[in-house]
């Protein structure tokens, strides 16, 4: 998602490039280790970054959303992808295993209370995790929201958004036989998981492809080819998890919870046109959340680098910096 053209406007919202001041690797259980890193100020507010996918590993450019004098900024890479171990894998990795590994990141760190900030799969996981765990939240930020659900699914994996991406949609299912293209997801599955490293490879590329190109707004509907190890870790793991409904207990269950974190303040950042979260979702969260704000962004997608959702979230930082 960082590799638009767009990203060089978005810029001028950003701060200042910052190096980590710690990096580690942290066992978490079941033998997966997680790439965890600290920059910014020690003694700040602490904030985590959930990345999104799942799948899709940290940045460094994640870490410029944050004043680094007021804000101490956690980033970690999820199981199975980036700089985790094992790469790709899928065992034992679910959103259950997920939101432990948060709590043992917080734990880990000695963090008391902190700011949870994720966009699409990773706001997913933020309100999963603050519904688990209301105690240790004290603010949600959230871009380009995915609840998780079987419509959202459905219509990006179903058609909808192949009605406005007719030819890229065609791409995208040309490489599954007719047969099977009733559940793409799950013709997918059976590829990215047939142990052949090349086909694993070949298909993860057109997974990930398909998301890359409906990302940004000013997208032309071609897509960044990037290395085939991160394409099929990438896909591996986000067909696992759509694959299983998001391990959770039953459709609609981010909202049916809202309740427990309405106390909660919450700054939710999404782009009128976004074609991979479309923003009723977006809406139908702020309904159910008593302290929750939407920011409707016109004339932008679903992309974290474009510049109009990026001034909104280094806004809605700004504005917490502020309180202290």
């Amino acid at each position: 998602m960082d590799k638009f053209p767009d990203q060089k406007r978005a810029v001028q919202y950003l701060y200042p490039p910052i190096d980590p001041f710690d990096q580690r690797m942290l066992a978490v259980g079941q033998g997966h280790t997680v790439y965890v890193e600290q920059c910014g100020n020690p003694d700040g507010i602490p904030v985590v970054v959930l990345h999104g996918g799942p799948g899709g590993g940290c940045s460094p450019s994640m870490r410029r959303y944050f004043d680094p004098s007021k804000f101490r900024v956690i980033l970690f890479d999820q199981r199975g992808c980036g700089r985790s171990k094992p790469h790709a894998s899928v065992t034992d990795n679910t959103t259950w295993h997920l939101v432990a590994d948060i709590e043992m990141i917080r734990r880990e760190l000695g963090i008391d209370r902190w700011i949870v900030f994720g966009g699409s799969w990773g706001a997913t996981l933020s309100l999963i995790y603050a519904q688990t765990h209301p105690e240790a939240v004290r603010n949600l930020v959230l871009r380009g929201v995915f609840l998780m659900t079987q419509s959202e699914l459905d219509w990006f994996y179903g058609g909808g958004a192949g009605k406005f991406w007719p030819e890229v949609w065609a791409r995208f299912t040309s490489l599954i036989p007719e047969a099977e293209q009733d559940d793409l997801i799950k013709a997918y599955h059976r590829r990215l998981f047939s142990g052949d490293l090349s086909v694993e490879q070949r298909y993860g590329r057109a997974w990930a492809a398909w998301e890359n190109a409906l990302a940004s707004i000013h997208s032309t509907g071609g897509s960044h080819e990037g290395p085939a190890d991160y394409a099929r870790a990438f896909s591996r793991l986000e067909n696992h998890y759509f694959t299983n409904a998001g391990f959770l207990e039953f459709d609609g269950q981010i909202l049916a919870h809202m309740p427990r974190i309405s106390h909660i303040p919450g700054v939710i950042v999404q782009g009128r046109y976004d074609m991979i979260c479309p923003p009723s979702s977006a809406y139908e969260l702020a309904e159910n959340w008593l302290q929750g704000e939407l920011k409707m962004v016109r004339n932008a997608g679903h992309a974290l680098s474009e510049p109009g959702i990026s001034a909104e979230l280094v806004r809605a930082m700004d504005r917490i910096g502020a309180l202290g």
